[in-house]
């Protein structure tokens, strides 16, 4: 399907900002493309405009400081995978962007589309759940931080509001060193949406666990202690969430395999 938009590249954070004020309406931000360009191309988004948000100094860092690690809104899976401080200080945030869908997708999609998109099934939300990272939202008013925890209001849905665009996502200092594994079931032995995810991480005697596709935004679980058994702890991550059933799988099954991962990450990261 042919269809025909405005293209804007600004090149400064708050040229952008002003740009996205005067579009609350019929602006799209383009970062990766890898939802936007498939949903214009099968006419389910029709934006008057849509808005590069790569093309300004700095949106494209990812760097490790006295606050933690800073990833800006053009910075993609694989520049994560790359990254040395991700990789050495938070492992966890690189095996979630591992199993995100395939290599030659990880080179365009961008963390931050991946959540503002706010599908149930993102495979970067575990991870800034269990790490305790926050959003940096910018508009033309100001500045909000956000943390991960009260990011998602609903399926496709977040705290961002029309102007507002998610300029960096910060993993905090204090997260560093968090070990932990994904698990993600999937329909193929290659990539795919995940039927269910579960992140487990653990640090300082602490344990977090992080739900995918099971309920209508990924799902943080803090509630598991060291002290739990497998059992209780698995009862603790089901109550937490409301899976269905759809056609990637019913509900019975998500709520099985919850369960199952639960108590090998126990297994395991113990």
């Amino acid at each position: 399907m042919v269809y025909e938009f405005r293209y804007l590249a600004p090149r400064t954070a708050s040229e952008l900002a002003a740009l996205l004020d005067g579009h609350k309406t019929d602006g799209k931000i383009l970062a990766g493309g890898t939802d936007l360009i498939p949903n214009i191309r099968n006419g389910l988004m029709k934006p008057r405009v849509v808005i590069d948000i790569k093309k300004y100094e700095g949106a494209d860092r990812i760097s490790f400081g006295s606050d933690g690690l800073s990833m800006g809104p053009a910075v993609t899976i694989n520049d994560v995978l790359r990254s040395k401080d991700a990789r050495e200080r938070y492992p966890v945030l690189c095996g979630c962007a591992h199993e995100l869908a395939s290599h030659q997708i990880r080179n365009r999609a961008t963390v931050t589309g991946n959540v503002v998109n706010a599908s149930p099934c993102s495979d970067m939300a575990p991870a800034l759940l269990c790490l305790g990272a926050s959003a940096v939202i910018r508009s033309a008013t100001g500045e909000r931080i956000v943390p991960f925890s009260q990011f998602f209001a609903g399926v496709k849905k977040t705290v961002l509001v029309p102007g507002e665009f998610l300029e960096r996502i910060v993993v905090p200092a204090a997260s560093a060193g968090a070990v932990g594994r994904y698990m993600k079931l999937k329909r193929i032995a290659g990539h795919d949406l995940g039927i269910v995810g579960v992140l487990m991480t653990r640090h300082e005697g602490r344990l977090r666990f992080a739900v995918s596709s099971a309920a209508p935004t990924p799902v943080l679980v803090d509630t598991v202690t060291e002290k739990d058994s497998p059992d209780e702890a698995a009862r603790k991550v089901l109550a937490a969430v409301s899976p269905i059933s759809d056609v990637r799988g019913t509900r019975e099954y998500r709520v099985h395999m919850i369960g199952v991962y639960v108590r090998r990450l126990l297994a395991e990261v113990r």
